[in-house]
């Protein structure tokens, strides 16, 4: 499969409201910051030596191990230096998969399953058929025969399935994934509580006992951002709710925890590369 892998592309953002397949293989491969984004992700390892972090809980994976990330789940992968890394990525548009059946097709906690990893560990013949079923789906996703993007569409849903199933054989299979470090966890957890209200890199640490210097570098060490980047992201999540329920840009700055309208539309631009307001218009 290596012939067919691609440049890795660093985008965050969905083109198609349908679905998007990629391969990748690197030599090596730099730092991958902590990030989210609107749609499902199913991760496919298939070379290197990778945990992956997600919401504050670390897993260590092996070739063949999958990984179904949730919308806006903050997320990255911790990678070996000097090791090939290879993996097939699977977005899922949040709508198209709801037309579809939603939750219907991956039931229990396989996805939107708040600060949960669902970690599969597939046998060596379901690792077999993943393979196949994704390098097909690759190939006429990319492919230009006549009829490759209804075959491509068809050999998704098959996909799918195969994931669902996989899902409801391998409950509870997986690795168990773990915080590294209690400080660390109790703090993301006295975030995700509530990121609106108001914390400083000094009230956190007074709060759990310890000094500055010791909470932002056990923080950038362990999540791999700063604490006030992870607080920002937080909010803008937050922010993102609030907006496709209906408040207003202003409205939605104050109660996201920001001190005024001009930090949160920075922060907003800076992030999703698009005003609030016109992201709102756009849902």
């Amino acid at each position: 499969m290596r012939e067919r892998s691609q440049r890795f592309d660093p985008r965050q953002t969905m083109q198609k409201n349908t679905f998007e397949i990629f391969h990748y293989r690197e030599p090596r491969m730099n730092p991958v910051e902590v990030h989210h984004h609107p749609f499902y992700e199913v991760y496919y390892l298939l070379e290197g030596n990778v945990e992956y972090w997600v919401e504050g809980r670390v897993v260590s994976l092996v070739p063949g191990d999958l990984l179904l990330i949730s919308p806006m789940e903050l997320h990255r992968p911790v990678l070996t230096r000097g090791q090939v890394y290879e993996r097939m990525v699977l977005w899922i548009h949040k709508d198209y998969l709801q037309s579809l059946g939603g939750e219907g097709f991956l039931p229990g906690e396989s996805f939107d399953s708040p600060r949960h990893i669902q970690h599969i560990r597939p046998t060596a013949s379901e690792r077999t058929a993943l393979t196949a079923r994704f390098g097909e789906l690759v190939r006429e996703a990319y492919g230009t025969e006549p009829g490759a993007a209804l075959c491509a569409q068809g050999i998704f849903l098959q996909l799918l399935v195969q994931l669902c199933r996989l899902v409801s054989r391998s409950h509870g299979a997986g690795e168990q994934a773990e915080s590294r470090s209690t400080l660390i966890q109790r703090v993301l957890e006295y975030i995700h509580e509530d990121p609106a209200r108001p914390m400083t890199l000094e009230q956190l640490a007074g709060m759990f006992f310890v000094s500055k210097y010791h909470l932002a570098h056990a923080f950038s060490r362990e999540v791999g951002i700063s604490l006030y980047r992870y607080v920002t992201m937080r909010r803008l999540i937050l922010a993102q709710q609030l907006l496709s329920q209906g408040y207003g840009a202003a409205a939605t700055g104050r109660l996201c925890g920001f001190s005024d309208y001009t930090g949160f539309y920075r922060a907003f631009c800076s992030e999703y590369g698009i005003s609030p307001k016109h992201w709102k218009m756009q849902r």
